[in-house]
């Protein structure tokens, strides 16, 4: 099993030393970095398993990165634990209502931190196993295994079609355009214009059969999925 990996982002070297020295002896991988930057760079490039980032960054500081990160899709569902001196309860809210996972003050027990990682780790997977699978009201979408169930039958989607779906179901009742759909469902795999979209929508929405309302057409802005109780 490959090792978990963390970046630790911090502008004291003597808290990234003492970071790495005990990560590593819990079997951790560890990436650091000094700025804000160069830690965003590290996170989109590397996809860590957990970020320990300190809020007082020269540059971008950290509530900044830590929005940042949360409100990528490539980087949101990365636990992020915040190590800092500031400690007031204002910090701590701030820090949580972006997206932080946990908020650690300095000075702090590094069996403490390792503990609050390992909560955070198990968290994670726990919170992506349920995330694989999708479920609005007769609807179950497993991304895992690419299979579709509407009222416990089996229908079949193209790899496209499936992803569409998968997508509309993750965002129910948000309306999404025609490039929003090509940048969040296709994935850079092929060449698509809007008009395909429409293509596969009237195919799912064929497949789906009486079930076909779920995929409503918002006239001059998009499609949504409207979730089923």
């Amino acid at each position: 099993m490959p090792k978990q990996l963390i970046l630790a982002i911090d502008d004291e070297q003597d808290i990234l030393n003492l970071l790495r020295y005990n990560l590593e002896k819990e079997n951790y991988q560890v990436l650091s970095a000094t700025t804000g930057e160069i830690g965003l760079e590290l996170a989109r490039n590397k996809k860590p398993d957990l970020v320990l980032l300190d809020l007082m960054l020269p540059g971008i500081d950290g509530l900044e990165v830590c929005k940042i990160l949360k409100n990528s899709r490539e980087t949101k569902y990365i636990p992020v634990i915040m190590l800092t001196a500031k400690g007031s309860e204002i910090d701590q809210v701030v820090g949580l209502e972006i997206g932080a996972s946990d908020y650690i003050p300095k000075p702090f027990s590094v069996k403490v931190l390792l503990a609050r990682v390992k909560n955070a780790l198990r968290k994670k997977v726990s919170e992506k196993e349920q995330a694989l699978v999708l479920k609005s009201g007769d609807f179950v979408l497993d991304k895992e295994r690419l299979s579709l169930t509407v009222k416990g039958k089996p229908l079949v989607l193209t790899k496209l079609e499936f992803r569409i779906l998968s997508f509309l179901m993750e965002n129910p009742g948000k309306v999404f355009s025609r490039d929003n759909l090509l940048s969040g469902a296709w994935d850079g795999e092929a060449f698509v214009v809007d008009r395909t979209v429409d293509v596969h929508v009237r195919s799912i929405r064929h497949k789906l059969g009486k079930h076909r309302d779920s995929i409503e057409t918002v006239r001059g802005s998009g499609y949504r999925f409207v979730e089923v109780s």
